[in-house]
């Protein structure tokens, strides 16, 4: 089930994209929930609370926070999730990439222009999905893991725990080694100690002795291996940029 934000302060135009999402569902039989906000507090405070969308439709223009403001918000959490915005000025198409937006689209918003838009979005879900995933047979039987939604692997004794950015768990058993052979070729993944590895999407802090992520969960960092594991954290960051 697709969750989709749609946040405008506008209420005729949050109520006509509101419309044309419910016309374009009908007509391509799409499974997806969408909730609306009239403002970029209303989103923040909901996201705040640990609800998270597979797609954000943002205005610009609005009073206190603006869309951009919202998008910086959203990159704090998910780095990943596409953020879409729509706005009547072309004026802020290029502070909308610090976002990485993956769209701006100028309104009025006409079926035309947002079906296309969502189409070519869907698609690109589809092929991140189908290229950005593990297949792992847990105790609950085989299950897909998104990489973007895995936060860190840990292995204690011959289980493999998988942390999910939700806060859920799967555990399955398999050997650490081949996960890591697996995860470190993603590029987002360091393994700062025997037991771990962490997607660096989701580093808050490093320190000397530990990595602190935006979960709050807590990773060991193995003895003399803080300066490497910050120098890969520094070049992931640059090459996001």
């Amino acid at each position: 089930m697709l969750q989709i934000a749609v946040c405008d302060d506008n209420i005729d135009e949050l109520s006509n994209m509101v419309q044309l999402i419910d016309l374009y569902r009908t007509s391509k039989h799409l499974s997806c929930e969408y909730a609306v906000f009239s403002n970029g507090f209303e989103l923040v405070s909901v996201l705040e609370k640990g609800k998270q969308f597979d797609i954000y439709f943002l205005d610009i223009i609005m009073p206190g926070l603006t869309g951009i403001d919202v998008g910086k918000e959203i990159r704090t959490f998910d780095k990943t999730a596409p953020i879409l915005f729509f706005t009547s000025s072309p004026e802020f198409a290029l502070e909308s990439y610090s976002v990485k937006a993956i769209n701006y689209v100028l309104k009025p918003i006409s079926k035309e222009k947002l079906f296309f838009t969502l189409d070519d979005l869907l698609e690109q879900i589809k092929v991140k999905e189908e290229e950005d995933a593990l297949i792992v047979k847990s105790n609950e039987g085989v299950q897909k893991i998104l990489i973007s939604n895995l936060s860190f692997v840990e292995v204690i004794r011959r289980n493999v725990l998988y942390h999910l950015h939700s806060g859920k768990v799967v555990e399955c058993t398999e050997l650490f080694s081949s996960v890591c052979d697996t995860l470190l070729k993603y590029g987002c993944f360091i393994k700062p100690h025997r037991s771990y590895l962490v997607n660096m999407q989701y580093v808050d802090t490093i320190e000397n002795h530990q990595i602190t992520l935006q979960t709050l969960s807590t990773i060991p960092i193995a003895q003399g291996k803080a300066r490497e594991i910050k120098q890969q954290y520094l070049r992931y960051q640059m090459e996001e940029e």
